[in-house]
């Protein structure tokens, strides 16, 4: 599972520069949650063939209001949220009295047991890299000095992030390949807990439960008709007195570190308010890792009573059709994706749920002959339009194979790949899942250009 490092410290010592330097080109994901004072960042980070995630947040002791408050409030979830911490201090000011309070603060917050790196910013010249020496008053270990805006020394702060994230990550997690590997993964309080309690219910096999990190999330294996499934622990399945805005969105960004390690996900809704924004970045980031993906609609039990029908904004008695098209207008990029409407109270959709993982885990091992594959996309191509530019040259597909599975992945061999554009490859993909069942799984495509012999 990837750790989490959250870069905090007083305003404008360069927090952002430093998470747009760490993630570099991938496009960072802003969650702005009502009532929340800024937006949140996280990203991708992946250093020497190791991936972490990290967190950009609010610049926190400035004055005493209301707005610096819920900031601080942001902050100390962040401490006890992460595996690592990066505190930032501007580099031309020196360790002021601020950064001394913040220091105590990381001490109290994070019970002094957690990695942390003092990274002194904004010193563009070696010159000046004496001055790093008043940030190890502060009473930390590691003190690196770093210009975020130049790119000096982030090579080595990212050996030491990496170096000083847990390495228990990946050695206590099961690697059995007869396992499906299956992640409950969706807002707070739709019910992953409820529904995880009634997919290991007490007749089946629960086996070894496994400790993880230092906030014990647990892997629950379970067999279930001869079929060993792992439950992959996600922070909404931990046991919480309540959940505010930023626990939850830890909480949210634990859950995508779960989605790395699965083979399927499970995108549980409520029925009475799918597809949220938070749904939604959910189930694109279990695309772009190329997971399976079950739609899981809980909750219908309420809907069939009538409680809050008025949440779906329904008129009709066809309560499933309407929340199927809300789901296909909604989020149209997980159209393959099969969807099941369940109530984790009554048991309703559990056994569904469990022959659908079945289904899904084939499916992303499925492979098409390049003999046939090449027959078949031949006849369905020679009656479409080919893509064309300005010059009128228009792309050639000389032949595709495919090139691995987990997800299905078929590379493209044309005359032009700058050619190939978003609508010209999704009608590709359609006809791919034309070939064979594909239900459950995203299908990757690749253009590669080569010279007609």
């Amino acid at each position: 599972m990837p750790g989490i490092a959250a870069i905090i410290g007083r305003p404008n010592a360069g927090k952002s520069s430093l998470f747009n330097r760490l993630t570099g080109k991938r496009d960072a994901i802003v969650d702005d949650m009502p009532g929340v004072t800024r937006d949140r960042l996280y990203g991708e980070c992946e250093h020497r063939g190791k991936n972490f995630y990290v967190i950009d947040t609010g610049g926190i002791f400035g004055e005493d209001t209301e707005f610096s408050r819920g900031i601080k409030n942001h902050v100390d979830e962040a401490v006890k949220e992460c595996d690592l911490i990066i505190f930032m201090l501007d580099g031309r000011d020196g360790v002021t009295s601020s950064d001394e309070e913040i220091a105590d603060f990381i001490r109290k917050a994070s019970g002094n047991g957690k990695p942390v790196i003092v990274a002194m910013n904004k010193l563009d010249d070696p010159k000046h890299d004496d001055l790093i020496n008043d940030a190890y008053s502060l009473g930390f270990e590691n003190v690196l000095s770093i210009s975020a805006l130049h790119k000096r020394g982030i090579d080595e702060l990212l050996d030491l992030v990496t170096e000083l994230l847990p390495e228990n990550y990946e050695e206590n997690f099961s690697n059995d390949e007869s396992e499906i590997k299956l992640v409950i993964a969706g807002k707070p309080n739709v019910g992953k807990s409820s529904l995880l309690n009634k997919i290991t219910k007490s007749e089946r096999s629960l086996v070894s439960p496994i400790a993880g990190t230092t906030r014990d999330p647990v892997d629950m294996a379970v067999n279930i008709d001869g079929q060993n499934f792992r439950i992959i622990d996600t922070a909404g399945l931990r046991r919480r007195s309540k959940f505010d805005g930023d626990l939850e969105y830890y909480s949210f960004v634990r859950t995508l570190a779960a989605v790395d390690r699965a083979d399927i996900a499970l995108l549980l809704m409520d029925a009475r308010d799918p597809c949220t924004d938070q749904d939604k970045k959910i189930a694109a980031h279990v695309v772009q890792k190329g997971k399976g993906l079950i739609i899981v609609l809980n909750k219908w039990d309420l809907i069939q009573a009538g409680v809050r029908r008025e949440e779906v904004g329904s008129k009709s008695n066809n309560l499933a059709d309407e929340l199927m098209k809300k789901i296909r207008d909604d989020m149209p990029f997980l159209s393959y994706a099969p969807v099941i409407f369940a109530s984790a109270l009554n048991g309703r959709g559990i056994n569904k749920i469990i022959q659908t993982v079945l289904t899904v885990n084939e499916n992303r091992k499925k492979r098409i002959a390049t003999n046939l594959l090449n027959r078949l996309m031949r006849d369905v191509l020679a009656f479409d339009r080919l893509p064309s530019d300005k010059k009128g040259r228009a792309l050639k597909v000389y032949y595709c194979s495919q090139a691995d599975a987990l997800p299905p992945t078929f590379i493209f061999f044309v005359n032009k790949p700058e050619l190939v554009n978003s609508s010209f490859e999704n009608h590709v993909k359609n006809k791919l899942r034309e070939l064979e069942d594909f239900t459950g799984t995203p299908i990757r495509t690749f253009w590669r250009g080569k010279d007609k012999d």
